[in-house]
């Protein structure tokens, strides 16, 4: 009985998968993976797409981050970009990852705002985001 339940054992564990890839396969092979190409389908697309009424591609959170802080270091003061990106990171977590990038590109915005017065523009760095505001305003890109 033993040998019997062996045997059913080692024929399922060879035959099994063999009948799973080719199943696999052969469901791949059989499913349409690019769309009919008809000239009804297409115009009804075109036309559903001239149709469509144009929405304002939405912004990403960093971009308007970015913008919101660069205007308010050209119309105000490094300081107090700095300020806001510090306190948007404690409030805002999910931006965390783009904390450094910011205060880089203010680093390098002040550098430009005070004419490529590096020590101007360092005057204003704090350890906002790892000193990334200080490595911006030194790094070669202004």
């Amino acid at each position: 009985m033993k040998q019997l339940a062996r045997r059913i054992g080692r024929s399922l564990a060879f035959v099994l998968p063999l009948v799973l890839v080719t199943t696999g396969t052969l469901a791949v092979a059989k499913v349409s993976w690019a769309p009919p190409a008809t000239a009804d389908v297409q115009s009804l697309t075109a036309a559903a797409d001239a149709q469509a009424p144009a929405q304002p591609a939405p912004v990403a959170p960093d971009a308007a981050l970015r913008a919101r802080l660069l205007r308010e270091l050209t119309v105000k003061s490094p300081a107090v970009a700095l300020n806001d990106l510090e306190r948007t990171m404690d409030r805002e977590p999910s931006l965390r990852q783009y904390c450094s990038s910011l205060a880089r590109e203010l680093g390098q915005a002040a550098v430009r705002k005070y004419h490529g017065d590096v020590h101007k523009a360092l005057s204003y760095a704090r350890p906002v985001c790892d000193a990334s505001f200080a490595a911006g305003s030194l790094s070669p890109a202004n």
